[in-house]
């Protein structure tokens, strides 16, 4: 994971970027005998993806509703968005890479990330830099890296997505998280 700075619109494409590369890779991985890697590499994706979820829960969708006219019907988007990905994410954690059924969840994910992303960056960013002014934009990258650092690193389908309750549960089960993939070693490359 690259460490960035700058304004939310960075930041977040740049972890855009970051995972478009890791899917790619497990879309490369199809089929070949590399079953620890990809199974590694879904690990990340999932861990990636569930802290860039939750600090998107916790900042930007609440400053779309701020900002934007019309942000109400974004952050509601996105949110639904996210909820389809973490129970994708849960399935494939349950399922083992080697299983048929793991390939076309696969597919529905990543299709359903990169839908997202691509609608993300196309309405809600163009709109945000419209209506927020520069240095809100470079406190909510603030405030976004900072919540990465504690969130959890596990699909909690169920858990609130909306503040201020999302604020406070997100660091406890972020540790909670943290400390089960040092126990079992996920996540490590």
């Amino acid at each position: 994971m690259m460490q960035h700075g700058g304004d939310v619109i960075t930041v977040l494409t740049t972890d855009h970027r970051e995972i478009e590369v890791m899917l790619a890779e497990l879309e490369r991985l199809r089929g070949t005998d590399e079953r620890d890697r990809r199974k590694d590499l879904t690990e990340q994706v999932i861990i990636e993806l569930v802290r860039h979820s939750v600090a998107e829960e916790a900042y930007l969708y609440p400053a779309a509703r701020k900002l934007i006219p019309g942000g109400d019907l974004l952050a509601d988007r996105d949110i639904a968005e996210h909820a389809e990905a973490e129970r994708l994410m849960k399935e494939l954690e349950r399922t083992d890479v080697g299983d048929p059924a793991f390939d076309p969840l696969l597919d529905r994910f990543t299709a359903t990330v990169r839908e997202h992303v691509r609608e993300e960056e196309s309405r809600l960013f163009p709109q945000l830099v419209q209506y927020a002014d520069v240095e809100e934009l470079v406190s909510l990258g603030r405030k976004i890296q900072t919540m990465k650092k504690v969130a959890p690193t596990r699909p909690h389908p169920s858990a609130p997505v909306t503040p201020p309750v999302n604020k406070l549960l997100a660091p406890g089960t972020g540790l909670v998280d943290r400390i089960r993939d040092a126990v079992t070693g996920r996540g490590r490359d």
